[in-house]
């Protein structure tokens, strides 16, 4: 019996089936226990492989994303700012707008949670097989020009190619040169009707042209290949960051004149 089990590890081990190697005995016991016939055997040992594999899985596509920091929908408060629909929002991490190569941009000022929801929906859509990669606008400025000097925009290029969706954080908090402003129309020219998008900006569109050098073209062509197959989430809100913190602050300051 020994030497069978050697033998079947082995086996698995060759076949890289590491849970049903570590699991096998303990469900051969429920098994029996239950007097459940042999398929009904393999059938569990299968799930709880696939299980893991879909698991780590997704676990890889959330470390590739680098998304800067773990955000759900479930921590989302919509009560805090009512001007975003929900079931708009819902509706959009089901992430059916990745299969038609649509694009998302959140619109409206700092601290009204667009980064919330954007890298809420960027998670969801590596738990249902997406690739996903997400990038600042400064910080996929830099990549470009990083691999300009390097020589390897084509990998950099290839890469891009690759995901299903990527996400363009904080576009309009910082103007580009000319060199960077054409490096980002490069990317959306390529990302056009290939990569799903989804961009975040405290900027409505007719203010875009300050983030390319003021060049009404450049950012006129940029819009016109964004905004082809759309969903335009404006939200007209004041920063619930900053209205928490003084709220915050007015809690403490009741409480200190409570305590003196």
């Amino acid at each position: 019996m020994k030497d069978e089990r050697v033998l079947l590890k082995s086996y698995l081990k060759t076949l890289k089936l590491p849970t049903i190697t570590r699991e096998y005995q303990a469900i051969a016991r429920a098994s029996a226990k239950d007097n459940e016939p042999y398929e009904t055997y393999l059938q569990r040992l299968a799930e709880i492989e696939v299980q893991h594999r879909q698991s780590q899985a997704i676990a890889r596509r959330l470390k590739q994303a680098n998304f800067p920091m773990v955000k759900e929908l479930s921590g989302f408060d919509f009560k805090s700012v009512p001007q975003i629909n929900k079931k708009q929002i819902i509706d959009i991490s089901m992430c059916r707008f990745i299969d038609k190569r649509s694009n998302v941009v959140f619109t409206g000022p700092p601290g009204v949670g667009k980064s919330h929801l954007t890298i809420a929906i960027g998670r969801e859509a590596c738990r249902r097989g997406y690739k996903v990669r997400f990038f600042t606008a400064a910080e996929l400025v830099n990549t470009y020009i990083e691999a300009r000097q390097e020589k390897t925009v084509l990998r950099l290029e290839g890469h891009i190619k690759k995901c299903d969706l990527i996400i363009v954080d904080e576009l309009g908090y910082v103007p580009f040169d000319r060199i960077g402003a054409e490096h980002l129309f490069g990317f959306f020219s390529q990302c056009y009707e290939q990569t799903s998008l989804i961009v975040t900006t405290n900027l409505p569109f007719a203010e875009w042209p300050q983030v390319f050098g003021d060049d009404e073209r450049l950012a006129g062509a940029l819009l016109d290949r964004l905004t082809h197959h759309v969903h335009v989430i404006e939200i007209i809100s004041k920063s619930f960051r900053l209205n928490s913190s003084l709220k915050g602050k007015k809690g403490t300051e009741q409480e200190n004149r409570h305590n003196n």
